[in-house]
């Protein structure tokens, strides 16, 4: 989506050759044209994830502040920081009395709502993304060449309209539009220096939903190093060690972020609410898959186990092999056992045959991935590897991190996108990410009009950003051979995403005809997740093979 040339034509016959061709690079038309796409979805299906921020909007509505996250009628108790819980509040000024009486402020343990409701909680969606399009559009405006301006519009406009906020936002219902916006807005202040803005950004996003604290230490590492530390010198001694960091704006950026804390905690500290808010936000009783695996590495663990099951139970010798090689004690109780984990459920998982995995485990795993892609950052605190970082960062929480949401992709495709002009060989690993964490999202929808738009509205993305960012990504002047089988088995990859989605949704249909279809519906998510591992999982192998060992894609490059 190059933005086409906007030509004045002279009243001369002959027009001036020297005459400069103008760009439009506003987002106000895609603003237009994808508000009256989403509104034409407000009767498509949505997920109990309304009924969620319907329950938090009633919460934060009729309750006194004290008692937000004290109310339980509902099980879907408010569990996000305090500033969503005022952006919930916030919205509930403008609930008209039409859509009161439609059900919407109930606090009930199961909401009775009709479509006024729904209409107004969408609307208000698509209202509070437009934080996202002024963040994007600001991000277009900094550029300093028109070269620049070309890759960010391309990289702005495969945001907004991007398929995962497309699904996630407009028809599963959530409101991640508004808080990248917050995040762009965070990572523009950072491109331009601006680093106690980019600190105060990202203190106002955390204390907007938690999840952020996945990309945490990549932004600590880059403001400490960039902002509060002195390049010039390094320190031998405690006295230059004194020097070398520069104390003021230590002080300067701690009070921004300490200031933004104060105000969204000190209300529940004042009211004494403060360890029943933390331990709604941070659940380590839920298990470590969510109901829907993730395409990460608990995904693979959990299907591994699920093989051994039916290999012990069905080959003679293979359990006592098992524990002869692996140490593994397996009994008929365990084969036996069906845990949580293959029905769908949320709970405690405990694994039939693999050593049962335990938070500690993956907040190990998740803490050392990240410190690797930090230590390139502190020595190097540029804006491209901080963008890199950071989506390394969120990369290891996905993919070793404890019940992950199979959502949180977008946590990794977001940061990437602003990066993937940065070289042509960043590409591939985009394209391969960017569809496997997307179809990812597809069974989030049900229904056969809802499968429809989603792979209609993937597939054109795809092909339209791939084009487009092939256009604008810089030619590296130590590009290495391109590696022929690898390269044709990404581009097989992504085809065959196409017939396994084409199957999946046949079996789908044909499960209302099948009982056997019917009791195997966990099979269905099984082959989405493990399908889209393939590309998450190899495309996160590449990229940290360029991150490593090519430094010459880091840097800033010159138009």
């Amino acid at each position: 989506m190059v933005p086409k040339p906007l030509i004045k034509r002279s009243s001369s016959v002959n027009p001036d050759p020297q005459q400069k061709t103008q760009y439009n690079f506003s987002l106000w038309n895609i603003w237009v044209a994808t508000t009256l796409l989403k509104i034409l979805l407000y009767p498509a299906y949505h997920s109990t994830d309304f009924d969620v921020h319907r329950n938090w909007l009633s919460i934060t509505s009729l309750l006194p502040v004290s008692d937000w996250y004290l109310e339980n009628t509902n099980q879907w108790t408010l569990d996000y920081p305090p500033f969503f819980a005022y952006f919930e509040w916030f919205i509930g000024l403008f609930v008209p009395h039409v859509v009161v009486d439609d059900g919407c402020l109930e606090l009930v343990d199961v909401g009775r709502y009709g479509h006024l409701t729904v209409y107004f909680q969408r609307s208000s969606v698509i209202v509070s993304e437009i934080v996202l399009f002024l963040a994007l559009q600001r991000f277009i405006n900094i550029s300093r060449s028109l070269k620049e301006k070309k890759r960010n519009f391309v990289i702005a406009s495969s945001i907004v309209l991007s398929p995962g906020l497309m699904i996630v936002d407009h028809i599963h219902f959530q409101y991640n539009g508004f808080l990248f916006g917050i995040l762009i807005l965070s990572i523009t202040n950072a491109k331009t220096k601006n680093y106690l803005w980019c600190g105060f950004w990202f203190a106002v996003l955390l204390c907007f939903k938690h999840i952020f604290l996945y990309i945490a230490p990549a932004y600590f590492v880059f403001l400490f190093s960039a902002y509060c530390l002195n390049p010039l010198t390094i320190p031998k001694s405690t006295k230059e060690l004194i020097g070398f960091i520069r104390w003021e704006n230590l002080l300067k950026l701690g009070s921004v972020v300490i200031a933004v804390f104060v105000v969204a905690f000190a209300p529940f500290v004042y009211y004494g609410v403060l360890p029943q808010l933390l331990s709604r936000l941070f659940p380590f009783s839920r298990g470590l898959t969510h109901a829907y695996w993730a395409p990460n590495i608990w995904a693979v663990y959990s299907f591994m186990d699920r093989v051994l099951i039916q290999l012990v139970s069905k080959v003679p010798g293979f359990g006592e092999f098992v524990h002869l090689v692996f140490k593994l004690n397996i009994s008929s109780e365990s084969v036996n056992h069906t845990s949580s984990l293959t029905r769908g459920l949320v709970g405690d998982v405990q694994f039939s045959i693999l050593p049962d995995i335990k938070p500690n485990h993956t907040f190990l795993l998740t803490v050392f991935y990240q410190a690797m892609s930090l230590i390139p950052l502190l020595v190097n605190p540029s804006f491209e590897r901080f963008i890199a970082s950071m989506t390394l960062c969120a990369w290891a929480s996905f993919l070793f991190g404890w019940h992950v949401h199979e959502k949180a992709i977008m946590l990794v495709i977001i940061p990437f996108s602003f990066i993937v002009a940065q070289d042509r060989k960043l590409l591939p690993l985009f394209q391969i990410l960017s569809a496997s964490g997307y179809v990812s999202l597809f069974p989030l929808l049900f229904g056969s009009a809802e499968w429809l738009f989603k792979a209609l509205f993937t597939f054109v993305w795809f092909v339209v950003f791939s084009t487009s960012f092939n256009e604008v990504s810089h030619f590296s002047t130590t590009l290495a051979r391109r590696v022929f089988i690898i390269d044709r088995l990404n581009s097989l990859y992504i085809v065959a995403l196409i017939p396994m989605c084409c199957f999946v949704q046949m079996l789908e249909i044909q499960s209302r005809n099948f009982e056997i279809l019917q009791r195997l519906e966990f099979v269905r998510l099984m082959i989405y997740s493990m399908t889209c591992c393939i590309g998450v999982i190899s495309s996160w192998n590449g990229f940290t093979w360029l991150y490593f060992l090519d430094d010459s894609i880091w840097v800033e490059k010159d138009d």
